[in-house]
């Protein structure tokens, strides 16, 4: 049971001011809001305006009972509470704040292991009621602020109505897919290869432009079901993108991944999958580059025109090196999601021998996202023919890119921003 002592102090008793200090409470949740049943013009402070003021309920939550000390003081007038260190809510301290006999109040460590709260009021106050009542959920402590008798003299008049000041109701829990939904998605790319007048690889009853969007719709479905990215294709139905194109709208999306799809062709023997990515000789080109472009701008970039000469240089050298930094996490990346795609898409279906290859392709030139470039199968092989054009094929070879888009966005480094 928790236990209440109330004491009243003369002015003379300002200790209380100084002993207000220390780290502040972390209070809980910032949409706390003020609850006023009935509306209240602001009023001069004094013994005066003491007569048009209402009996006040300050109401502060508490994660379990303790016991507490109040002190109602004057000069200035305020009403301390004095209590454990404990979790609590309190209505939102607005600096505007004045309902009922409130001003304003602050909250605060006095001592190891105990918390003060100092309430300002309008008026000399005593406090008609100061209890802890158990709720469904944590405690309140209660206090019922009146007006001092001598105010109320002066006034010639008593408080007739009760004004509440609380802490808020707690938020109702948010529903599983509203919290999905709020959450952070990174954005895919899929580049379905070719389109419109360029077919791309044709045999055997497979045109390249076809089997690869078919595969590329599925693919997009199933990303799209999980509720964990936002998938962008470069293209969806039957049209020519530039090469250039198909790179720039990874990079205008801030793609976290870019995954172009193609179907090889080469003699009747050649099988399986591949995964090509950038080759390193092209990346430590891209570097150079990338690092060059950066002096350039800053030379005659005219935000530097008054900066020393030695600042000027130093600026250059960093900003060179965080462009070729870049390039270097784009590259890990990219072989980080290339080995879980060899992994996972090997049970699905068959892989070539050395799957992970690299290339110079030019749709793959970005500093910017981690690409990589799928030939799913050959066109010339009747088997991977058979299986590029097989729905149950498509589906099982997805699931397994899924899983390896899932498997790499649990790597560390892919969950750190670009």
């Amino acid at each position: 049971m928790s236990v209440s002592r109330v004491r009243t102090f003369p002015a003379a008793a300002l200790w209380i001011r100084a002993a207000v200090v220390g780290t502040v409470l972390l209070l809980f949740a910032s949409f706390i809001t003020l609850v006023s049943p009935a509306p209240v013009s602001a009023a001069p402070s004094g013994p005066t305006a003491a007569a048009n003021l209402l009996t006040t309920r300050f109401v502060v939550w508490l994660d379990k009972a303790v016991e507490f000390d109040v002190l109602s003081l004057s000069n200035p007038n305020r009403v301390v509470v004095s209590l454990p260190d404990v979790k609590m809510r309190l209505p939102n301290a607005a600096d505007d704040l004045e309902t009922g006999l409130v001003k304003s109040f602050r909250v605060g460590l006095s001592a190891p292991g105990r918390s003060r709260i100092v309430i300002d009021v309008r008026a000399p106050v005593v406090v008609k009621r100061s209890e802890i009542v158990k709720q469904e959920r944590g405690h309140h402590l209660v206090l019922d602020l009146a007006p001092a008798p001598s105010a109320l003299q002066a006034g010639k008049s008593r408080a007739a109505r009760l004004q509440t000041v609380q802490p808020p109701l707690p938020r109702p829990a948010s529903r599983p897919e509203e919290i999905i939904a709020r959450a952070y998605k990174p954005v895919i790319v899929i580049d379905p290869g070719h389109g419109g007048h360029d077919s791309g690889a044709k045999k055997n009853g497979v045109v390249e432009k076809d089997v690869v969007l078919a595969f590329s719709l599925i693919l997009r479905d199933k990303l799209e079901a999980s509720g964990r990215y936002r998938v962008v294709l470069t293209r969806d139905s039957d049209v020519f993108i530039s090469l250039d194109e198909r790179r720039a709208i990874a990079e205008r999306n801030k793609a976290a991944l870019f995954i172009a799809v193609h179907a090889d062709y080469a003699g009747a023997h050649a099988r399986g999958a591949t995964i090509y990515s950038l080759r390193d000789t092209t990346a430590r080109a891209l570097q150079r580059s990338a690092s060059s472009e950066v002096v350039n701008a800053v030379l005659t970039s005219q935000e530097l025109s008054g900066v020393e000469r030695s600042d000027a240089r130093a600026i250059r050298s960093i900003l060179a090196d965080l462009a070729e930094r870049e390039i270097a996490v784009t590259k890990e990346r990219t072989n980080t999601f290339t080995r879980s795609v060899i992994e996972f898409m090997s049970v699905s279906t068959e892989m070539r021998p050395n799957a992970d290859r690299e290339a110079n392709f030019r749709v793959l030139k970005t500093a910017k996202v981690p690409s990589v470039l799928i030939e799913l199968a050959y066109v010339t092989n009747p088997q991977d023919a058979r299986n590029l054009k097989s729905n149950a094929w498509r589906n099982k070879v997805a699931d397994s890119i899924v899983t390896a888009i899932d498997n790499y966005f649990s790597y560390q480094i892919a969950r750190l921003p670009m």
